[in-house]
């Protein structure tokens, strides 16, 4: 099993965050993290798959993978 990079950590930690304004995560995806929002969304369903980012955050990940199996279910 591999490291979560700082990137990967900081990713999580951005999607743990509370959001109390619309736009607020976008602002704060793009200027903490220099990626765009598709790009962000990219990176971080990749991590929902990876054991790693499971271990550093297993509460987050469960429910961002139940998340997305729901979204996956109504299609």
């Amino acid at each position: 099993m591999g490291e979560l990079s700082e990137r990967d950590r900081a990713v999580l930690a951005l999607e743990g965050r509370q959001w109390r304004t619309a736009g607020a995560k976008e602002r704060a995806i793009r200027e903490e993290l220099g990626l765009s929002p598709t790009r962000y969304y990219q990176v971080l369903n990749a991590l929902l798959d990876r054991e790693e980012a499971l271990a550093h955050a297993p509460v987050l990940v469960n429910r961002l993978r139940r998340v997305r199996e729901a979204r996956r279910g109504a299609r």
